[in-house]
């Protein structure tokens, strides 16, 4: 496969497009271009995981660099120790794409996701090497030049320390919370840092097989923790994507709150707290309207980017700002971390709601009231056929004719899957889904059998919008 980043890391299906091949050579390149003493690797816990991370390992090596190997972690992990360590690294994970499928993340030196420069040299190089004989051939290390591969569970312990200490001593004692795992990375720590901070826990979906990640479970379908949260009389219930980096909560009448309303809540605390710096929250194009008018009664400014955790770290980093994220649940404090961090905003909900001495229901329906909004996925054959398709843009005009400042429209190809997003708000639930019912048509008879996988926001599915 000609190697391409999408808007986070690359991706592709495990063995036929991504392919050991291609994954080596991903590693040699990676030695190369980002430098160092060594990496450190992460993965979830996918079949194909072992079988990508040791070949990704192995190019890395195979340039002289030495490999940290930590094994099954989230990837905000691998992201602390690349910070810790001043090392570069890299995460095998497809987030939360479905299990055939996997991907490797990058991290420069210092825990930050690669900009578009460092994506464009590693994709020269990766092309370079597997033109073939000759390809991309520089002097092979041999003997004690050859990187070591080893393992380090010492950095994966001070994360956990990090986790923690991010309540500066407070703890969580009298909460009662369900984790639901996705049977991925968030396993090996979630459980740990809730019991050690005195929160009630009981998990659920911590059994993976290696093709049960994001299977009915986790953040990307929340029916069976909504039912757990009811039936314990839980206070909360928190749902991972599969490398842990995005979490989605259920409050305690079972009810889902997404990104948004963790966005609203956090954003409005630390505003209070005096702590939000800038009085700025960072948001994609994909945030509820609801969230812009809830900001706007508390003078909170927003800062809105393209969709893609990237775009709300660059504008973070830009403005000096400490908050933003994505209705998907990848929330950024950067004051606590270089990237989005499941567990951790997990951790400042449930710190948040111990304060408050509310439950979550309350505080989660205090903080914002949703615009009826309707998201339709549609399956697609080329994800170009929103520009080349008159009819889809004539369509797209005339609904935003209609609905004109009471409402919104986006269409948006996937950055990591072959569909086409197609989002609407309106004032009513009836009219955000008949105007999505009609762009989503237009879609398909433009791109000639697509299909439709149509998610309600308003009843509470939440689909990962990269």
């Amino acid at each position: 496969m000609a190697l391409r980043f999408g808007t986070d890391g690359v991706r592709g299906v495990a063995n036929t497009e991504l392919t050991p091949e291609v994954v080596l050579a991903l590693g040699r390149a990676a030695a190369r271009v980002l430098g160092g003493p060594a990496l450190v690797v992460g993965r979830d816990t996918r079949r194909s995981g072992p079988l990508l991370s040791s070949a990704l390992a192995a190019g890395v090596a195979a340039e002289g660099v030495d490999v940290i190997d930590l094994g099954v972690v989230p990837t905000p992990a691998v992201a602390f120790a690349s910070q810790d360590m001043d090392v570069a690294g890299a995460v095998v994970s497809a987030s939360h794409n479905p299990f055939a499928d996997n991907g490797v993340k990058l991290f420069e030196s210092g825990g930050r996701k690669l900009g578009p420069d460092l994506e464009r040299r590693l994709e020269a190089e990766v092309a370079a090497l597997l033109e073939g004989p000759g390809g991309g051939a520089r002097p092979a290390p041999t003997g004690a030049g050859v990187g070591a591969i080893a393992g380090d569970r010492a950095v994966v312990a001070r994360y956990v320390d990090h986790l923690v200490s991010s309540l500066e001593g407070r703890r969580l004692e009298g909460l009662r919370v369900v984790v639901d795992c996705g049977n991925g990375a968030a396993l090996a720590i979630a459980p740990q840092v809730l019991g050690e901070l005195g929160a009630g826990v009981e998990v659920i979906n911590d059994e993976p097989d290696g093709t049960n990640i994001n299977s009915g479970c986790g953040s990307t379908d929340l029916s069976g923790l909504r039912e757990v949260v009811r039936a314990a009389g839980a206070d909360a219930g928190i749902a991972f994507d599969g490398d842990a980096d995005r979490v989605l909560a259920v409050d305690n009448q079972g009810e889902v709150v997404d990104g948004d309303r963790i966005l609203a809540l956090c954003a409005g605390d630390l505003h209070q707290r005096g702590r939000l710096r800038g009085d700025t929250v960072v948001v994609t194009v994909m945030a509820n309207l609801g969230l812009w008018q809830a900001m706007a009664e508390q003078a909170i400014n927003v800062h809105e980017t393209p969709v893609g955790d990237r775009h709300v770290l660059e504008a973070l980093e830009a403005g000096g700002w400490s908050l933003g994220g994505e209705q998907s649940g990848h929330l950024v404090f950067r004051d606590l971390a270089t990237t989005g961090d499941g567990i951790l905003t997990a951790i400042q909900v449930l710190d948040l709601v111990r304060r408050r001495g509310r439950p979550l229901a309350e505080l989660a329906g205090a903080a914002m009231r949703r615009v009826p909004q309707v998201l339709h996925n549609v399956e697609v054959a080329d994800r170009d056929v929103l520009t080349r398709s008159r009819a889809v843009q004539e369509e797209l005009a005339a609904v935003r004719a209609e609905l004109g400042d009471s409402g919104r429209v986006l269409l948006r190809p996937s950055g990591t899957e072959p569909l086409v997003r197609v989002m609407v708000e309106a004032p009513t639930e009836e009219e955000a889904r008949a105007a999505a019912q009609r762009l989503a048509a237009a879609v398909v008879r433009a791109d000639g059998g697509a299909s439709t996988r149509g998610e309600d926001r308003v009843s509470g599915r939440a689909r990962p919008d990269n």
